[in-house]
């Protein structure tokens, strides 16, 4: 039987977009700060309630996940406008980015689903279900 030879290689912060298949380039994210009301957290609910729109919070506070994909992704994962990019892809640190960590490893909460921001809306407001009485009982008068 043959000896299959596997070469590795060093993966650095230099080349490590090489490896990667833009994942820093696969979402957006809108800082929501922090909630407490739950009329905050039914309009979250409402969010992630939309098609690839996911919901986490970190040591900043709250954030709308938006799983969509920046259009100028060229075929090869680079940038098809990097001359021109935007300041806050200038930003990104290759340091500590998306390939060492999964954005949605290192969160305090992360809900991708409807039903899984329920159940912890259920327990953070244990009067999660009388909104919606509330709600109609002052829209019917």
């Amino acid at each position: 039987m043959p000896v299959q030879i596997i070469e590795t290689t060093n993966i650095t912060s230099e080349n490590k977009c090489d490896y990667c298949s833009a994942l820093c380039c696969s979402y957006i994210t809108q800082e929501l700060g922090t909630l407490r009301t739950m009329a905050e957290f039914d309009t979250l609910l409402w969010q992630v309630a939309h098609k690839d729109i996911h919901v986490f919070k970190d040591d900043n506070g709250w954030y709308l996940l938006s799983m969509t994909r920046c259009e100028f992704v060229l075929p090869d994962n680079r940038c098809g406008i990097y001359e021109t990019r935007p300041l806050i892809c200038r930003e990104h640190s290759f340091d500590a980015c998306e390939k060492d960590v999964p954005i949605n490893e290192g969160c305090q909460h992360y809900f991708t689903q409807f039903d899984e921001l329920d159940a912890y809306c259920r327990k953070r407001f244990k009067t999660w279900d009388q909104r919606i009485e509330k709600f109609e009982a002052q829209r019917n008068n």
